[in-house]
């Protein structure tokens, strides 16, 4: 996911996505433990996306303390 696909997103919506993508992270952890995993670079793809997500959050965080 691009960072400018996740900046239009809303508060709630970033949220939900965080969410969404750390129970896929469990997932892809699980499938890899078990064998059935065919692409192991998924797990540092979404790795990846949770931390632009939570960056987004943070700035926005920011941004309203200082407003």
């Amino acid at each position: 996911m691009k960072i400018k696909e996740i900046r239009d997103l809303t508060n709630e919506e970033l949220q939900r996505k965080a969410t969404d993508l750390k129970g896929e992270l469990f997932n892809l952890r699980f499938r890899l433990a078990t064998g059935q995993l065919d692409n192991p670079m998924n797990i540092k793809e979404v790795k990846r996306t949770i931390a632009k997500v939570q960056t987004v959050i943070r700035e926005r965080e920011l941004k309203n303390i200082e407003a």
